[in-house]
């Protein structure tokens, strides 16, 4: 069992909490039983098991599991398990996963019909929030721009509730070739706008066709060169008093209403 929280072993996987030390050994930090038991489906990219005598006492199918994939657990003291996390109520269990990301040329050559694309997107909770949405939705892809929050800050990653494991990702995507991409295979691009036309507007064969919701920044919106480019702005209508949407509430309602035109052909 680790027990000192200053171990080099211990300080060496929280450094992973900082971008850099990501980008260079191409490893993240998954914290938490929920995305643990979604990973587990994917386990040759868990690399290394965290997890204190309580949480394994408490989840004790979800350690089983992963003994049964032969990855070993390695039992760690409160103190430690909490230096291993950026949270402040750590819950017991903390993964060190192998990052899953792929490029846009395989995303399209698998011929998408729903592609969630993060513009500027700085928020993690937000971020987070649009790509579990995407999940849910039955997207091909969630997309993140080069100015995007990294997709494996752990505020993101516990957002996704281990959707991150779901579906494509592609990260680190200058804006305008991204577009440019979507458009010569094919994929209409909605820039989802609130001055836009409105979704209940459109007509069902333009929300069943191939899109690339595209959604801004949650401060300023869209940058005019991005919204140059897009074949449409597309506004959620506001029918009460509230000035304006959460962005990753606004983009879960853009993504289900191409979702539901696209599943059930109206």
């Amino acid at each position: 069992m680790l027990t000192d929280p200053k171990a080099t072993k211990v300080r060496g996987v929280a450094k992973l909490t900082k971008k850099d030390a990501r980008s260079s050994t191409g490893l993240f930090l998954l914290e938490g039983p929920q995305g643990l038991k979604e990973a587990l489906e994917r386990p040759r990219l868990i690399v290394e098991l965290y997890a204190t005598e309580e949480a394994v006492s408490r989840y004790p199918e979800l350690f089983d599991r992963a003994e049964s994939k032969r990855i070993q657990v390695q039992l760690v003291t409160e103190p430690v398990l909490k230096a291993l996390s950026d949270t402040t109520t750590p819950q017991g269990v903390v993964a060190v996963c192998e990052q899953l990301d792929v490029s846009l040329d395989d995303v399209l050559e698998a011929k998408p019909t729903l592609i969630a694309f993060l513009a500027n997107i700085r928020d993690p909770g937000n971020a987070g929030t649009v790509l579990r949405a995407a999940d849910a939705a039955g997207a091909d892809a969630v997309i993140f721009s080069s100015n995007s929050v990294d997709v494996y800050n752990p505020k993101v990653v516990r957002s996704t509730t281990g959707s991150i494991f779901h579906l494509p990702i592609v990260i680190d995507i200058d804006i305008e070739t991204a577009i440019e991409k979507f458009k010569a295979a094919g994929i209409q691009v909605f820039a989802a706008n609130g001055g836009g036309e409105q979704i209940p507007d459109l007509k069902p064969e333009v929300l069943q066709a191939p899109t690339a919701w595209v959604f801004g920044n949650e401060a300023w919106g869209f940058e005019q060169s991005t919204l140059d480019q897009v074949d449409r702005e597309v506004a959620v209508p506001l029918y009460g008093a509230a000035e304006s949407l959460n962005l990753a509430t606004a983009a879960s309602i853009c993504l289900y209403a191409s979702a539901f035109a696209q599943n059930t052909g109206a």
